[in-house]
């Protein structure tokens, strides 16, 4: 193999996420709320979605906290809630 046919070939860095991973204790804390925890990504996905759309956090959030942070501490100071048989 001459040195004239080998291409250098460099391993794709994984792209770097913007999102702020959550806390763990924060999770902990809302699955003592929110028992079953399909329904707790659902409304915490939900949630992520409004704060993204533009909707205020209902909470002081401070600028470590990513969306997912700020929707779990809202459901843990109980400013959302689940309301059963909501389809919205």
């Amino acid at each position: 193999m001459d040195a004239d046919n080998i291409v250098p070939f460099e391993a794709p860095t994984p792209p770097r996420s913007s999102a702020i991973p959550m806390k763990n204790d924060l999770v902990e804390q809302a699955a003592e709320i929110v028992a079953d925890p399909l329904v707790l990504i659902n409304l915490v996905s939900k949630r992520v979605a409004q704060l993204n759309q533009g909707r205020s956090p209902l909470i002081e959030a401070l600028p470590s906290m990513g969306f997912a942070d700020i929707a779990l501490t809202e459901i843990i100071e109980g400013k959302i809630k689940l309301v059963e048989g909501s389809n919205s």
